[in-house]
């Protein structure tokens, strides 16, 4: 079952959150070529809308361009990238995910309304330790790899599952001593949300 070949969503608590309809809008869901780990990038959902019905509704908001691998063998998702557009949802974040991360992790959220100047260490529970960094104007994928000194041109050979392996390693071993602040200092000191689609209708 650890074997690239064999090695199925289902093995890992990605199946979990697949079966709660959370894995949205996915680019990438396969194997990694790492033996017992399987990748994932897209969305995450943390909250849903009512259903009306029959109806399928999107989720309200959600963990936007994810960068995750699964392991096997711990249950645990050891490393984690991903967009969130509001820091006040790093509490769903810590809900929805709590089963599946832990203290040995490395989890990095690039946050839409934290001041562009600021990086902050933020506790999720259960000795969990999430890094926050302002999004600058870009995507998830290009700030890590600007944030493990990965270039384009060192991963560009590679397929979908190998540059997402080739960036989770990086991520795995990142740290960074940034200021530790409370989820509740933190939403009291996040700014406004900025319009991401400043040219269009809202």
């Amino acid at each position: 079952m650890t074997t690239m070949e064999q090695l199925k969503l289902e093995d890992t608590c990605l199946g979990e959150l697949e079966a709660q309809k959370r894995l949205r809008n996915a680019v990438l869901k396969e194997a990694m070529p790492k033996a017992g780990q399987f990748g994932f990038r897209g969305d995450i959902a943390l909250a849903f809308q009512e259903q009306v019905a029959d109806e399928a509704r999107p989720p309200e908001y959600s963990l936007e361009q994810v960068l995750a691998v699964a392991d096997a063998e711990s249950g645990k998702m050891p490393v984690i990238a991903a967009y969130l557009h509001n820091f006040a949802w790093l509490k769903d974040v810590s809900e929805v995910l709590a089963p599946y991360i832990d203290a040995e992790g490395t989890y990095v959220f690039f946050v839409n309304n934290i001041d562009f100047l600021k990086k902050y260490r933020v506790p999720l529970g259960d000795g969990v330790m999430a890094y926050v960094l302002p999004l600058d104007e870009s995507t998830v994928w290009k700030e890590a790899l600007e944030l493990v000194g990965l270039e384009k041109n060192d991963i560009k050979k590679l397929g979908g599952a190998g540059k997402l392996q080739a960036v989770i390693d990086k991520l795995a071993e990142f740290k960074a001593d940034y200021p530790e602040i409370s989820y509740e200092d933190g939403v009291a000191a996040m700014e406004p949300v900025r319009n991401r689609n400043e040219n269009r209708p809202v």
